[in-house]
């Protein structure tokens, strides 16, 4: 049941299409929008000054790109499902749980945080970590590759993290000290493909 419900909660925020969703212009939210004249080829794809919107200058002419391919792309629920997926696939990682990391991220990421788990088993260890707060989210770049859209987001967390060992005894960190933590994670997906979910294909530290 868990495993379903956190299936259901990343389809729903994480770029999820329901033919329904509000203008892209709509003034009140962060958006990437569309014209509100009918699209022609010589027409290029607004991005709406908002204050505060989670886009980074460079990541604009990407935006354009993606929201070209996809009219119905959302800025705004594609940063909120970014960082629930964030906190998913760490969650995921720390807890061993290979099988959800398989829907959350691609098969060449999904090796990697196979192998961290088998090393982490193999030494008698246990993580005891706990995403405290995701001070910010930003998409920091973006682009169409063919028929792929690729976003990347930096996230600035902080994370409590403690290793123990099989007894339960703590070998390194610690629970009351949360470490500021600085991600910046690429996520994809096929623009051509019914599947309206984003994968994680890139990690990398800021």
């Amino acid at each position: 049941m868990i495993a379903g419900f956190l299936a259901l909660r990343l389809y729903s925020v994480l770029g999820k299409r329901t033919g329904h969703e509000q203008a892209l212009t709509k003034p009140a939210e962060e958006r990437v929008g569309a014209p509100q004249m009918p699209r022609t080829i010589d027409v290029t794809p607004e991005v709406r000054e908002t204050a505060g919107r989670p886009i980074e200058a460079g990541a604009e002419t990407g935006l354009r790109a993606v929201v070209s391919a996809d009219s119905s792309f959302d800025v705004a629920q594609f940063v909120e499902g970014a960082k629930s997926a964030y906190r998913m696939i760490l969650e995921a990682f720390w807890k061993g749980d290979e099988e959800t990391l398989g829907w959350l991220v691609e098969d060449e990421i999904r090796g990697g945080f196979a192998e961290a788990i088998a090393e982490r088993k193999a030494a008698g260890h246990v993580l005891d970590n706990r995403l405290v707060v995701i001070e910010r989210a930003v998409i920091s770049d973006a682009a169409v590759e063919g028929k792929t859209a690729r976003i990347t987001v930096r996230f600035d967390a902080d994370i409590a993290a403690v290793t123990r060992d099989q007894e339960g005894n703590v070998v390194a960190g610690s629970l009351t000290d949360a470490v500021e933590t600085h991600d910046v994670w690429t996520f994809a997906r096929n623009l051509r493909s019914d599947d309206p979910n984003w994968k994680l294909v890139e990690t990398d530290e800021a």
